[in-house]
């Protein structure tokens, strides 16, 4: 029965029916056949709703049910009929749609028709190749952080050990690229110095751009796995393609092109292996499982930026394991298979690789460099080229040692003329991480023994000995009094006091014994040696511990690390722990090689943890102008861009900046994204069916990899202290881009209400946009010569500082 003029929805309960009787029951009459003709206007309304709305309100599909229902799925084992049965869902990727494979091809043709969708990749690939290499080596000069990448792949080339604040794999692959293309590692790569003939920069240039152009084919397919439309997946391409940010960051030698490529590669390998998942256990599924490893793996070897995206797998894996803990169809076997598989690939897996390029890296750089004061006394050992096998293993009384701090990240005790301009205003005392003369201490005895006699028998170094500590160049004593500290109160400052004929009872330090790496226990330590014993120096009067823990001094102390006296007793504290690194003594023998061995994992935690100690330690300077930094809250609407060398009208100036629309598109999708899953949420309760349960699904999986992989990327640089630059958000603009090309695809290119040509307008209008404004800024990615006031339009904020000198 049709509603009535009203608009109101009635029921009709049909003909009448004979009355049904039962022996057991009373008998119940129907109701009454006149019902059904009663007077339409006495009919009872269902819902007053009109009928517009009430089509809003009910499923767009009524075929086939996507999600099975608890009857039909349910079996409760002989369960206890009481418990309550969940409805189990169906296998339906959030991702890719799956098809059924296609038969093997039996001619080239075939083959071709059946592969005719990567022809479409293939074309952005070879554009990439444009883009990338275009006028790749018009600048012959050391262009911004060129000047510390290309030296560090000099290091590999002539395997000197260096010291930095990322992982080794990615400075071992500029190093390749300079052994594939013919450089000899000679090269001191100064900033803005101009490349002699010796140095193939263009050649460094174009391979390590590969991994730029490697970014827009990876876009593509990953936006295919995530389902989206073509139309979409076009828009994907086209972003990474005609970015000018990328695009610049990629022409160099440096490090950015290699973490964006392994950070697409990881979401694209996860995105894989979750189209996999309805073949649990599959050779498909395990080779993408295993890449996802892999991918996290390489990423954190080239920047620990790596570790977010990481994160982004990590939330993904336990949201999938959620799911499955819920499915009561899985069996407690096959649980347990699929937390094994995921530890083993997602968390074994990516380590082993990260640990791997540690293990090369030490294997290379075999011979001593520029870096060796960050590493322990023993690894240094083992690096050719010093001397530490020709010094003397046991220490006496009259030796010239240096000393090494412990902790890690810690360095060798160290001394200048300059004095503190607070406290005492005595000599300063520092810790320092490269090899220098003032690092160089006599041992003494004290004032009131004897002076030291070269004639006099050998006095050996022993546990609970009373020393003075004379700093070599200075003749300086190592002092400690109640004046507080510079930087840390709480703790006694360590200064340099006196000279050989003048000095006091706070010059003397008692030598403890902690233990020894080769012996063991301090009980077995008879005699102290170099390299293996470590050691703790107790000031004799005020019973501090002398102290160096990585706090940095100010400009005035050259930023050096903070030495003090710590008045607590803390035994654990390696940061009060010492060894004598370097030795030397005429009268002493030289020491035995086979004492100076260090394991691996040693080396590997100790160099982990200065690279981090270091990379905190990168704060801004008060006294000093950075005109490079940039705040995080200035990255997605592009307030500021960041000039990479030198701006003089001869110079070939490339100016590190996005391309505008792109960005500021991507950073309001992130906020729109926000009210439109609000929105979503809200009509949901109010009992609208915008999509259909897949639909949905689809809609959440796609927003959550692309907001959260933004989030995770983005957020950490709001609570960093270190200092920030444009080029950190560079990964993090991958997860918004895909963002945009959502939001895009769920209103545009994938909506039902739209034609297609209305969507060809709408797809038109947004690549030629692109397309557009890549070409009127792409001079800023490719190289601006002449004076930058002939090149007019690129001030499209004022904050942009492209035009000043």
């Amino acid at each position: 029965m049709r509603p009535s003029g009203s608009g109101s929805v009635t029921v009709d309960f049909g003909p009448s029916t004979p009355p049904r009787t039962s022996d057991d029951f009373e008998q119940v009459p129907y109701p009454p056949s006149h019902w059904a003709n009663a007077n339409p206007e006495e009919e009872l309304p269902l819902y007053s709703v009109n009928e517009e709305k009430a089509r809003r309100r009910v499923p767009k599909h009524t075929g086939v049910q996507q999600f099975a229902s608890d009857a039909d799925n349910y079996d409760d084992e002989g369960k206890d009929v009481y418990s309550k049965p969940r409805s189990f869902k169906a296998y339906q990727s959030s991702g890719r749609p799956r098809y059924p494979p296609t038969p093997p091809p039996t001619s080239i043709k075939e083959f071709l028709l059946q592969n005719v969708e990567h022809v479409t990749p293939v074309i952005y690939t070879l554009l990439a190749c444009w883009t990338r290499f275009h006028n790749i080596g018009l600048s012959n000069t050391v262009v911004w952080d060129e000047a510390h990448f290309g030296k560090f792949g000099s290091h590999y080339l002539k395997r000197e050990f260096y010291f930095d604040v990322h992982p080794p794999l990615g400075k071992m692959l500029v190093g390749l690229v300079g052994l594939l293309a013919g450089y000899d590692g000679q090269f001191e790569f100064k900033s803005g110095a101009e490349y002699p003939d010796t140095v193939p920069y263009v050649a460094m240039r174009v391979m390590l751009a590969t991994f730029g152009v490697g970014m827009v084919p990876l876009g593509w397919y990953t936006a295919v796995e995530l389902g989206m439309s073509q139309w979409a997946c076009h828009l994907v391409a086209l972003m990474v393609l005609f970015d000018v940010g990328w695009l610049c960051i990629s022409r160099f030698i440096l490090l950015d092109a290699m973490l964006l490529f392994f950070t697409f590669l990881t979401v694209f390998c996860m995105t894989k292996f979750h189209n996999q998942q309805y073949q649990p256990f599959s050779f498909d599924w395990w080779t993408w499982l295993v890449m996802t490893g892999l991918s996290i793996g390489w990423v954190t070897s080239i920047k620990l930026v790596g570790l977010f995206v990481t994160a982004l797998v990590g939330l993904y894996t336990i949201e999938d394991l959620w799911d499955k803990f819920g499915d009561l169809k899985m069996s407690v076997r096959d649980q347990l298979r699929h937390w094994a598989a995921r530890i083993a690939c997602l968390i074994v897996l990516p380590i082993l690789v990260f640990m791997a390029s540690f293990k090369l890296h030490f294997m290379v750089l075999s011979h001593s460099g520029p870096g060796d004061a960050q590493m322990s006394s023993l690894f240094q050992a083992n690096l050719e080229g010093n001397d530490f096998s020709r010094n003397p293993l046991e220490i006496a009384i009259g030796s010239r040692v240096t000393l090494k701090n412990v902790g890690y990240g810690g360095g060798l005790l160290h001394s200048h003329v300059q004095t503190y301009p607070i406290g005492s205003a005595q000599q300063q005392v520092t810790c320092y991480h490269y090899k220098d003369d003032n690092n160089e201490w006599n041992l003494l005895p004290r004032w009131e023994e004897p002076p030291y006699d070269p004639k006099t028998p050998l006095r050996y170094l022993k546990h609970n000995d009373i020393i003075r500590l004379s700093h070599g160049p200075t003749g300086r004593n190592l002092h400690s009094h109640t004046v507080p500290a510079p930087v840390t109160k709480l703790n006694h400052e360590v200064s340099c006091y006196g000279n050989a004929t003048v000095g006091d009872v706070h010059d003397y330090w008692r030598v403890e014994v902690v233990d020894d790496i080769k012996r063991g226990r301090k009980e077995k330590v008879d005699r102290i040696h170099s390299l293996t014993t470590r050691l703790r120096f107790r000031h004799n009067i005020l019973g501090c511990y002398l102290r160096a823990a990585n706090t940095v001094l100010p400009q005035w102390g050259f930023k050096q690390i903070e030495v003090s006296c710590i008045p607590e007793n803390s035994p654990k504290d390696a940061h009060t722990y010492w060894n004598v690194e370097s030795h030397w003594n005429d009268r002493l023998p030289a020491g035995e090689t086979k004492y100076y061995r260090s394991p691996f994992l040693r080396d590997f935690w100790h160099l982990n943890v200065a690279m981090m100690t270091s990379n905190n330690a990168l704060v801004p300077d008060p006294d000093k102008e950075d005109i490079l930094a940039s705040k995080p809250f200035d990255w997605p609407f592009l307030h500021l861009g960041l000039r990479m060398c030198g701006w003089g009208d001869t110079q070939i100036k490339y100016y590190l900046m996005g391309t505008p629309l792109i960005w500021w598109g991507s950073a309001t999708s992130l906020i729109a994204s926000l009210i439109v899953l609000g929105v979503y949420l809200l009509r949901q309760q109010r009992k609208y069916t915008d999509m259909d349960p897949n639909e949905w699904d689809h809609f959440l999986y796609v927003g959550k990899v692309a907001f959260l992989g933004w989030a995770l990327h983005y957020a950490p640089f709001l609570i960093m202290g270190r200092v920030t630059y444009l080029h950190h958000y560079l990964p993090t603009l991958y997860f918004a881009v895909l963002m945009l090309a959502h939001l895009l695809d769920h209103f545009i290119f994938s909506s039902r209400r739209l034609v297609l040509k209305t969507k060809a307008i709408a797809f038109g209008i947004c690549a030629g946009s692109i397309l557009l404004c890549f070409w009127w800024f792409k001079s800023v990615a490719f190289g601006i010569s002449g004076p930058i006031q002939n090149h007019k339009g690129l001030l499209w904020r004022k904050s942009w500082n492209i035009y000043e000198q």
